[in-house]
């Protein structure tokens, strides 16, 4: 995950901090053993180390691992999914209520779960911010989550709260999330003190100003007093699964698989590319070289330089000698454009494809043509099939959520009229859309054929509007339909 998350991150100091380090204990060790991990990574770009420490390494990145991770995110969360309940206006109103924030956190949550592999959702509430309970991620690297039979029974949350610069004593705020013999969600708090390696040993809530407010809402084993409902406050969301690198190791099996899982080295071959097409623009410019009489001198200790920007210079006494090279002698590199462009171009398509995408996805359009919601779907046929594997994963866990933030508002908030009991629908919408003429046009063909409601109509020409915004639509159309004459009868 710290390699992912490097990536993510792509600045040269991260991948540099990643990499670097275990480039050194291969070169150390390269004499008793050869290949196999360590000899990938003494191959590795950016794991470079210059023969000389006063060498400047020109590394350039690309960042195609962040344009990986957004490009997920708006696949899935771009536009708000539907989310509804029959038989319950007030319920339906209250959900309607939590989207616009939880969309937000949805859409975020998904972009690092794309990076990490998955991420964690919880249910939190603080009635001195918001009047209703919310959803907050939890990142997967800061979560250890344990799990029966593929299902999420417990996990154990760690913040750093406080820390001396050598880091010989650290402050940890641990919440850990479990069920109780009769399913509720208990939910505990800890402050420790120990050292960067250590957990160390448990201090009361109070020592830290970041865990004080909590010391009056535990009971005396660290576990919150109110907010008991039935199942755990936490989903954990798989990007994509299965889990192929961890899949004989526990927890590991369970987590989802991060969409740069496989792709590190065609990522590092790509700086590397990038880099040197980089390099050829830089020694390409071009350059003059002169005699070591022609420098100018600085002074004592100075050194001497020659302006190449001056466009007029002293005269100089120069023999013409007859048969000799001119003594101002000009440069210049080709660069290999095409060569660098093709490269890169290949590669970036490698690790898209790698990652379970279509090129086009990415704004690889080779004819430009003006398209329709058919022919996006036939050329991103891979990206779609990918967002179909995470729509499966998504649906089950935004249902959890939202069934959790309605127990948790009844019980917490004392909300009223909600009906914890109806089935929850989740309907994520297409993101290639046609025209609004062919979707006119297909509604028609629907209702013809009385192939679907009229509310089911009115969703599909309207997919970002509320539950109650379609039955106030559905309810207008009627209206006018029965307000409608029938011309066969005027006259009978």
């Amino acid at each position: 995950m710290r390699e992912w998350s490097a990536w993510y991150e792509g600045t040269p100091e991260a991948l540099s901090a990643f990499y670097a380090p275990r480039q050194r204990d291969s070169v150390e060790r390269s004499e008793r053993r050869a290949g196999g991990v360590l000899g990938l990574l003494q191959r590795m770009w950016w794991g470079r180390i210059p023969a000389n420490p006063s060498e400047r390494i020109d590394q350039a990145h690309l960042p195609v691992a962040a344009d990986i991770a957004r490009g997920s995110a708006d696949l899935l969360y771009d536009e708000a999914p539907q989310i509804a309940v029959s038989g319950s206006e007030g319920t339906q109103a209250r959900i309607d209520s939590y989207m616009p924030d939880l969309h937000q956190v949805l859409a975020n949550g998904a972009e690092l779960g794309s990076v990490l592999g998955g991420r964690f959702h919880r249910v939190t509430w603080d009635k001195t911010v918001a009047d209703r309970p919310f959803v907050t991620t939890v990142d997967a690297d800061a979560a250890y989550p344990e799990f029966t039979w593929g299902q999420l029974t417990t996990v154990t949350f760690w913040y750093v709260v406080a820390a001396d610069e050598t880091r010989s004593k650290v402050w940890r705020h641990l919440e850990r999330h479990e069920l109780d013999a009769d399913g509720y969600g208990l939910v505990f708090h800890g402050l420790y003190e120990g050292t960067d390696s250590e957990l160390g040993q448990r201090r009361p809530l109070n020592v830290q100003a970041a865990t004080a407010p909590l010391a009056n809402q535990v009971d005396e084993f660290g576990a919150l007093k109110e907010g008991r409902t039935k199942g755990l406050n936490v989903v954990y969301v798989p990007n994509q699964t299965p889990q192929r690198r961890w899949r004989h190791h526990d927890p590991g099996m369970f987590l989802g698989r991060s969409d740069l899982d496989g792709v590190e080295a065609l990522m590092d071959n790509l700086d590397e590319a990038f880099s040197s097409w980089m390099r050829d623009i830089r020694i390409g410019k071009g350059r003059i070289i002169v005699p070591d009489y022609m420098l100018r001198s600085n002074g004592p200790g100075a050194g001497t330089t020659f302006d190449l920007d001056r466009t007029v210079y002293d005269a100089l006494n120069i023999p013409d000698t007859e048969g000799s090279a001119p003594p101002i002698i000009a440069q210049q590199f080709a660069i290999r454009v095409e060569e660098h462009l093709a490269t890169c171009e290949k590669i970036t398509q490698q690790i898209v494809h790698t990652a379970g995408y279509s090129s086009q996805t990415f704004g690889d359009d080779t004819d430009g043509a003006a398209a329709t919601a058919t022919e996006i779907k036939a050329r991103e046929r891979r990206t779609f099939r990918t967002r179909n594997r995470k729509i499966r994963n998504e649906t089950p866990a935004v249902r959890a959520l939202v069934g959790k933030m309605l127990s948790i508002d009844a019980a917490v908030f004392n909300t009223g009229g909600l009906d914890l009991t109806a089935p929850i629908s989740v309907e994520f919408p297409d993101t290639a859309e046609d025209s609004p003429l062919a979707m006119a046009q297909t509604a028609q063909t629907l209702y013809t054929a009385r192939a679907a409601s009229t509310a089911t109509l009115v969703r599909m020409q309207h997919p970002d509007w509320t539950g109650q915004q379609v039955q106030e639509e559905v309810r207008l159309i009627l209206a006018e339909q029965r307000s409608v004459v029938d011309p066969f009868t005027i006259g009978s």
